[in-house]
């Protein structure tokens, strides 16, 4: 990961060891994900070169110096979303230099994060979700390979980077569990159903042979016409093209499905805890944003079929 230009020659090569060293921090002990990294370093790109401009020394930045960067970045109309990102980039980033005996103090100890406000994420009725795995033609082998991608989504929850990366090994259809890595790397077992199994079954079986071309991709699940992984771009286009077949005019994204499991398992009863175990998240907070859904759900179904509502 390229991290040079952030700073003036004088200082780039100290910055590049510490940015280094940074990223080697979050990875090797936080365990936080690649892309976390990428988002981590893009953002404290912009917190450099602020204190470049303010002639203000790394390791000298107060709490009122990170206050001042963050307000001059709301004033350019940066949401509370980003904002919450940028701050949570330089937490970790000054926490690491105090850690590592860099800074005799932490700027960043009592600052507090902006509030973020929700936006309830887009999810299918169990019609909709029925309408739309209908639409793979099982006769095409690219179909019941599309066919058992989309059962396996919404079968277990996967977020897109989970289902492209998954492995042959990953897969036991005769217990009828999948072994999954999300964010950080974090294993998760879950349970796939009878749909998702007899999907992947017939996948396996008639289309998932052997690779068209030698690509290395031996070990891919889920593979493209060339033989190659799945691409999450891929994976992008054909929900997209089955959404507009199945004739449902929701925005959808492969997260659609992801929101569209949990929200009916929790509509049927299921308990917010086993959500979170096989949503993969890391705090419960992140979960209950299914139980504002649900409630979005009842309230739906009492104006429809309440005399008074």
């Amino acid at each position: 990961m390229k991290t040079t230009d952030y700073t003036d020659k004088k200082d780039s090569e100290k910055t590049k060891d510490l940015l280094q060293g940074f990223l080697n921090y979050i990875t090797l002990e936080k365990g936080l994900s690649k892309n976390t990294q990428i988002s981590y370093t893009r953002d404290l790109k912009f917190y450099f070169r602020y204190l470049k401009r303010k002639n203000i020394d790394l390791f000298s930045v107060t709490h009122q110096n990170i206050t001042d960067y963050l307000w001059s970045r709301k004033q350019k109309g940066i949401k509370a979303n980003t904002l919450f990102r940028f701050l949570e980039s330089i937490k970790h980033f000054h926490r690491f230099l105090y850690a590592e005996g860099y800074t005799k103090n932490d700027p960043t100890i009592y600052l507090t994060s902006p509030k973020i406000i929700r936006k309830l994420p887009v999810t299918l009725t169990a019609a909709e979700v029925e309408k739309l795995l209908e639409q793979p033609n099982p006769l095409k082998p690219y179909g019941l390979r599309d066919k058992a991608m989309l059962e396996l989504l919404y079968a277990c929850g996967l977020r897109v980077s989970e289902i492209i990366n998954l492995n042959l090994e990953n897969i036991n259809l005769d217990v009828g569990y999948i072994r999954c890595f999300g964010k950080g790397s974090k294993e998760r077992i879950i349970p796939l159903g009878r749909y998702a199994s007899e999907a992947v079954g017939e996948y396996l079986n008639r289309v998932r042979l052997k690779p068209r071309y030698d690509t290395g991709q031996d070990s891919a699940l889920f593979l493209d016409k060339l033989g190659d992984r799945f691409s999450r771009v891929g994976f992008w286009k054909m929900i997209k093209k089955y959404a507009r077949k199945a004739g449902i005019n929701k925005n959808i994204t492969p997260h659609t499905l992801r929101h569209s499991f949990a929200t009916h398992l929790l509509e049927r009863g299921a308990d917010l805890r086993a959500i979170q175990e096989m949503l993969g998240h890391a705090d419960i907070s992140t979960t209950q944003i299914y139980t504002h859904l649900d409630r979005e759900h009842l309230k739906e179904l009492h104006k429809k079929y309440h005399p008074r509502g």
